[in-house]
């Protein structure tokens, strides 16, 4: 009996300590930086500026804005949970030279970017960029595009502007949502700091919605994107699945392709 009930505590204990490592340390799992050093050059093969934007609580955000000599419109990208604008400057190319101004940022914590992280901040940092560019170009000519977390960002802002389109790469329901995928038996859902509920935001958006998801991905189920799009019933929405597609491979097939140069490449100069 004695025996029983040291397993039993054991147990127990494992799932507290468990718990308390999901809450304290949520954010080494869910944020990904890589720093630069502040005097770090990027070097890109299409013309493009660096900027900063400083934010209320003394925060910098460094941003890159690539520029077409008579663009299409302007992509407003926001990136995944992984790196910096050193990797991501460079994975954007292809939606810049379909003729497209680009911007694109680094979170809180990411490369030159500084400040502390918290999801309000991250909402609030991705509305500051969407005044940058709608100060330069009209809501018609704004696409949002956001991959992985950063569909959390680009769902936020197509809920509080007007856009002319959405793209959700790899997107989720909401944070929670995957992170219950992986952690079955915890409460998730009171422990998670950065719930981002990406099907709450856009209930309010009034653009069209465009979601590309592979069915092989390990990072953001398959399940979690076709809820979203499920919630969205009544939308001008679109969910395109990718046989084979991973987390990070989808603009290797040539299906992803079709797909930017109908969405991008129908717009008018």
């Amino acid at each position: 009996m004695r025996n029983v009930k040291k397993a039993i505590l054991g147990i127990i204990a494992g799932i507290l300590i468990i718990i308390s490592m999901l809450y304290y340390l949520q954010e080494k799992l869910i944020f990904l930086p890589t720093k630069l050093e502040d005097q770090y050059q990027y070097s890109f093969d299409e013309p493009f500026e660096e900027f900063f934007i400083t934010r209320p609580d003394g925060a910098k955000l460094n941003a890159l804005h690539f520029k077409r000599e008579d663009p299409r419109g302007v992509i407003l990208y926001f990136h995944g949970n992984a790196g910096n604008l050193e990797r991501w400057g460079n994975e954007v190319l292809g939606l810049v030279r379909r003729n497209y101004d680009l911007v694109i940022m680094d979170y809180r914590t990411y490369g030159k970017s500084s400040g502390k992280l918290s999801e309000a901040a991250l909402l609030e940092d991705a509305q500051a960029f969407y005044d940058y560019v709608s100060a330069m170009y009209s809501h018609d000519e704004i696409t949002l595009y956001g991959r992985s977390l950063g569909t959390a960002m680009a769902s936020y802002l197509s809920s509080r502007n007007s856009v002319s389109t959405l793209i959700l790469e790899t997107p989720f329901y909401s944070l929670v949502d995957v992170a219950k995928e992986r952690f079955p038996i915890l409460p998730v859902d009171r422990l998670m700091k950065y719930p981002f509920k990406t099907h709450q935001y856009l209930q309010e958006a009034n653009c069209p919605i465009i979601i590309l998801q592979g069915d092989e991905d390990r990072v953001v189920p398959i399940s979690s994107a076709l809820k979203l799009y499920r919630s969205l019933e009544g939308k001008q929405r679109t969910f395109i699945k990718f046989e084979g597609g991973r987390h990070n491979n989808l603009s290797t097939f040539d299906e992803y392709q079709h797909v930017m140069d109908d969405l991008l490449l129908s717009k008018a100069n």
